[in-house]
């Protein structure tokens, strides 16, 4: 089944990697028997699926996730096999959907209103004359 990112990438179920592994945390005897733990692995170096404007963004965005161009993301929260899958498929989605969504916009400078600058000098002013009043009296 082909993972839908977004209406413009879809990823094909070709591409996914499945392992699954023994699982610790809940489950009791039952996690001792089945591989209930799920690893899956994406090559997006190598993905037909991408544009390489969308691999480079992606490259940069997840470089700390990815072990040799390929992001692997692991599901263990639930006793289920397929749950996992599903958990592990939506984590794979929203991390790509992520790492292809715009940055935020770049800040535009802009000065300080009047308003703020006068309020800033006022209490700058009365700042002063507090710590004027604590002063000694200077003899003369």
């Amino acid at each position: 089944m082909d993972l839908l990112v977004s209406p413009a990438l879809t990823i094909p179920a070709a591409e996914l990697e499945w392992r699954f592994s023994r699982s610790s945390g809940p489950g009791g005897q039952h996690v001792n028997t089945t591989d209930s733990r799920v690893a899956l692995t994406w090559n997006l170096a190598e993905s037909a699926a991408l544009s390489e404007d969308q691999r480079a963004r992606l490259m940069h965005r997840l470089k700390n996730r990815l072990i040799a161009g390929a992001l692997v993301v692991t599901a263990s929260e639930q006793r289920s096999q397929l749950r996992n899958r599903e958990i592990a498929l939506a984590k794979l989605a929203e991390m790509v959907a992520d790492g292809l969504a715009p940055g935020p916009a770049t800040r535009r400078r802009t000065k300080p209103t009047r308003g703020s600058t006068f309020r800033r000098l006022d209490a700058k002013k009365q700042r002063s004359a507090t710590k004027q009043q604590r002063r000694k009296p200077m003899r003369d």
